[in-house]
């Protein structure tokens, strides 16, 4: 149920029975007033009670995770979601067959997916959602991938001393190449280009 018409003697009261019907708070509807209601002669006669028409407010989670279901469809993959979510941050774990399909190659579907649920989610939340997909662990398995190489390319940079190029990929997937060779004090690492072609550069400090 995701609208109800409920009546009361005051028009507070009749969006508090709506609330009971559709067992939410009031931060999740939005309401229309059908009749103020009137509360006549003796509060008896000649009173009307009010009327308001009462609908939940769109889900952002819900929305994003009916999105992302459809697109999945469309690209043959018969999918599950599980959402788990942390204060403005909702990970998505998807789970099932053709998952490779999914994840793309070096996370490229999977990335994009990623950049249109989040698009999704928040044409229906008011303080920005990260959404974060995730497919048989891809993540953690690219971050340690990530990390390694990092740290290969970080010695060659030192060694040859010159700087060193990396392959454009998604902010997120820098931060995690900044975060890990930060401690690093004999290189150091900055972002250039303009998105989504924006890239990382390990250089020398001397």
């Amino acid at each position: 149920m995701k609208e109800v018409t409920a009546t009361g003697q005051s028009v507070e009261e009749a969006v508090e029975v709506a609330l009971g019907k559709l067992n939410v708070t009031k931060e999740r509807i939005e309401y229309q007033i059908i009749d103020e209601g009137k509360k006549g002669l003796f509060g008896i006669f000649g009173s009307r009670p009010a009327i308001v028409h009462v609908q939940l407010k769109p889900d952002p989670i819900e929305e994003a995770k009916i999105y992302l279901l459809e697109i999945v469809k469309q690209m043959g993959i018969d999918a599950k979601i599980e959402v788990k979510i942390e204060g403005n941050t909702a990970e998505f774990k998807l789970s099932g067959e053709k998952m490779a399909l999914l994840i793309g190659k070096r996370g490229q579907t999977l990335n994009s997916l990623q950049l249109l649920t989040q698009l999704i989610a928040n044409r229906y939340k008011n303080q920005f959602l990260t959404i974060v997909l995730d497919a048989e662990d891809y993540r953690k398995r690219r971050e340690n991938s990530l990390i390694q190489l990092a740290e290969r390319l970080a010695e060659k940079a030192i060694y040859t001393n010159k700087a060193v190029t990396l392959e454009a990929m998604p902010s997120f997937e820098r931060k995690i190449i900044h975060s890990a060779l930060a401690r690093n004090k004999k290189i150091q690492t900055h972002s250039e280009g303009e998105e989504p072609n924006r890239y990382l550069v390990i250089k020398p400090t001397n």
